[in-house]
């Protein structure tokens, strides 16, 4: 478990510096320091790391903290770095896919709860595949850009940065926050305006827009015609 990984993560950095300094007093300290005092990490990263890292970060997460939306469903927290098509396909299929077939045999098996566990994984599923699929409104659009570079499906240019690659994520509303204030990102306007030269100034007539949506199609002729 992730709370696990953690926990073993800590003493080793504690003793590191200092050996024999760690006592399970100090994680006390830590949780208390993070607003969950007389709870566990796994209570700690479940509801308070993913706002807690998204303001440390000015609202710019690197790491995602994707939910079902159930206290005892499926969570997973994903390196935004490393969440690449061929690993946005491994989360759907091998994670999720593990859980719903837990979940399934827990139907089977009459386990209180696991029919409402099944219905919002399988929710989440569809979600997330969406969101690899990449079709409006869970595209990707970067207004320096031109339409044979806009990305399609889920493959992002890290390089565009956190603000607009996390814009199919929280319209598909999988993340733990997606809305202000615990996460504060939208995609209005930018301040000043286009050089003529720029790819999408006739369009949008110097302004620069963020909040605009195109289809593969568009995207596919584009990058077929472009030479």
């Amino acid at each position: 478990a992730a709370h696990d990984r953690l926990l073993k993560l800590l003493i080793a950095a504690w003793e590191t510096v200092q050996p024999g300094s760690w006592k399970p007093a100090v994680l006390d300290k830590l949780l208390a320091d993070a607003d969950c005092t007389g709870k566990g990490l796994d209570v700690w990263l479940r509801e308070k790391f993913f706002e807690q890292h998204a303001k440390r970060f000015h609202h710019r997460p690197f790491i995602w903290h994707v939910w079902d939306g159930l206290k005892d469903g499926f969570a997973a927290l994903v390196n935004y770095h490393t969440l690449d098509t061929k690993n946005l396909e491994r989360l759907i299929h091998t994670y999720l896919g593990d859980w719903i077939r837990q979940q399934e045999a827990g139907v089977r098996d009459r386990i209180d709860g696991a029919q409402q566990r099944l219905a919002a994984a399988q929710d989440l599923k569809r979600r997330l595949e969406l969101i690899l699929e990449g079709e409006p409104p869970y595209d990707i659009f970067v207004r320096w850009k031109s339409l044979a570079e806009q990305p399609i499906g889920w493959n992002p240019d890290l390089n565009d940065g956190v603000r607009l690659n996390i814009r199919p994520f929280m319209t598909a509303e999988v993340l733990r926050h997606n809305k202000k204030p615990k996460l504060n990102i939208t995609w209005d306007k930018d301040r000043g305006k286009d050089v003529e030269s720029a790819p999408w100034f006739k369009v949008f007539k110097g302004d620069r827009i963020n909040d605009h949506h195109l289809t593969r199609a568009e995207k596919m002729a584009a990058r077929a015609s472009d030479p």
